[in-house]
């Protein structure tokens, strides 16, 4: 069925993250007007991020009029080494690459979104179709907003894929410690490991790897960047629950931000460290003020599109970490849209049943990738 083209169509993006901006930033590109709501009353923020620079970010960057060099993106890093327990090398590789933060690719894709079109405070609370073409959001606040299409670009735990998909994240065995250490409170032993290369060290249950990113307020000056780490550890699912409940009380299914992990978490990390770790990673686990947690989930969705409601990114895949790949699927997500778009201009339902194809063999790839990777770091399995 064709769309009638005398008004222009609309889009409503559900999620102001990384996937939502990509989003709105693409469908803009084929000519919608677009609107996202964001259920946080503020613009995201987060220290916690660190991101391996993908070139299909980039790529979305270029399309959506962002004109930057790589080395503005991120810090640059030319070899992978890899560390035994006792702190010998074990391999070194030249890989070149940036690693970037979350932080900065948002800040430069928010800045692409004027506040009248990007709604917070906005909490999506069901999904109505009026009709084959349309479909409507009803938000708490009592609101309601109709477009064209609806994309569900709200993250791990989408919303949107709750009231519409049976399919939710399985937790996959392992969590990942996370921390930021400020490039300045590096010791001595910590720099001559591992500054400045993207290192890696591995134990029984145990995966631990970091690197340079931006510093506060995306700083890239040396001596200003942090150092990010992420450290995978085996965790049964009762004690994931402890550590997932957070010093305020709250019980979450898969994270614990920066600032509520309970004291306790912090001094086992601390004492695993100690027995695990080759000393320039326990040097950075031990100067890490506010380390976070998150659960490894897997999900692939078998399909994407519902009507005229999609889901996008982490909504409908969650790829493990170990492939780099979450920010970059969720931008090869919105380029992909936009093409499909693009071609078949008259036909949203044909363009989106086209997209949709290829980006669920995409997520479902990724999440077998995942999958086989994190199960030979972290169990040993081949």
């Amino acid at each position: 069925m064709t769309d009638n083209l005398k008004t222009k169509k609309r889009a409503l993006v559900i999620g102001g993250s990384l996937g939502g901006l990509f989003a709105a930033s693409m469908l803009r590109q084929a000519g919608w007007e677009v609107d996202i709501f964001e259920r946080s009353p503020h613009d995201l923020d987060s220290r916690g991020g660190g991101i391996v620079l993908q070139p299909e970010v980039v790529e979305l960057m270029r399309d959506s009029g962002i004109e930057r060099h790589w080395d503005s993106l991120g810090v640059r890093s030319e070899q992978r080494i890899f560390y035994r327990p006792d702190g010998s090398v074990e391999h070194i590789q030249a890989t070149p690459q940036i690693q970037t933060s979350w932080s900065l690719i948002y800040s430069v894709m928010r800045s692409t979104i004027s506040e009248a079109h990007y709604h917070k405070g906005r909490v999506l609370a069901d999904i109505e179709y009026p009709d084959a073409r349309h479909v409507t959001a009803i938000f708490e606040d009592g609101g309601r907003e109709t477009g064209d299409i609806l994309v569900g670009a709200d993250g791990n735990s989408s919303r949107v894929r709750q009231l519409l998909w049976q399919e939710q994240p399985e937790y996959a065995g392992y969590i990942a410690w996370r921390g930021l250490v400020p490039e300045d409170e590096m010791t001595v032993l910590a720099r001559q490991m591992l500054h400045g290369d993207f290192a890696f060290a591995s134990n029984a249950g145990s995966h631990i790897l970091g690197y340079l990113v931006p510093g506060t307020d995306n700083d890239l000056r040396l001596g200003r960047r942090f150092y990010n780490w992420v450290w995978y550890r085996v965790v049964d699912d009762g004690l994931r629950e402890r550590i997932m409940t957070g010093a305020d009380g709250i019980s979450r299914n898969y994270s614990v931000p920066e600032g509520l992990l309970r004291p306790e978490w912090k001094a086992h990390l601390q004492q695993e460290a100690n027995e695990m770790l080759p000393p320039g990673f326990r040097d950075i686990v031990y100067a890490t003020k506010e380390p976070f947690a998150q659960a490894i989930r897997d999900l692939a969705v078998n399909s994407m599109v519902k009507g005229r409601v999609i889901l996008l990114g982490d909504a409908a895949s969650i790829p493990r970490p170990h492939t780099a790949a979450s920010t970059s699927k969720a931008a090869g997500n919105a380029l992909a849209l936009k093409n499909a778009l693009m071609q078949f201009p008259h036909d949203t339902d044909k363009a989106l049943a086209i997209w949709e194809r290829e980006e669920v063999f995409r997520g479902k790839y990724l999440r077998e990738m995942g999958t086989r990777i994190g199960n030979r770091l972290l169990f040993g399995r081949t």
